[in-house]
């Protein structure tokens, strides 16, 4: 059977997915696996490379969704984004990272509170060179 938390993490990747649908960003992989990490969404607008953290917390106790998006977490997060940079030769693309959190709320969205982060944090050169 599945967890409560599963299916609210995978509740919360359905809504970014709308979300990101509906303001005109084109979804390139989802849940994308290399360079020891896993991305949620990859997203294209333009000529930039977008990838997405997303976080579904029930509450915001703890510091809520965007907290739990650390140096450790955003270490791994960069090492996948280069491994996907360098699968697909897109090194000449401007690349960022943004966060989309989403916090139950019984209102907004699905229940949902949304924030998203655009530019939530900058790659570190000597993570993305290996």
């Amino acid at each position: 059977m599945e967890s409560s938390a599963g299916d609210l993490g995978r509740k919360g990747e359905w809504i970014a997915l709308f979300y990101f649908l509906l303001r005109g960003y084109r979804i390139r992989n989802r849940n994308w696996r290399g360079g020891g990490g896993e991305i949620d969404l990859i997203l294209s607008r333009g000529r930039n490379i977008i990838f997405v953290e997303v976080k579904t917390r029930s509450s915001d106790d703890f510091g809520g969704a965007l907290a739990s998006v650390d140096a450790r977490k955003q270490a791994i997060l960069i090492r996948a984004a280069s491994a996907y940079l360098s699968r697909h030769e897109l090194w000449e693309k401007a690349a960022r990272f943004d966060v989309l959190a989403l916090e139950k709320s019984g209102r907004g969205i699905l229940g949902f509170n949304i924030r998203h982060v655009e530019d939530a944090f900058e790659a570190d050169p000597a993570i993305m060179a290996g």
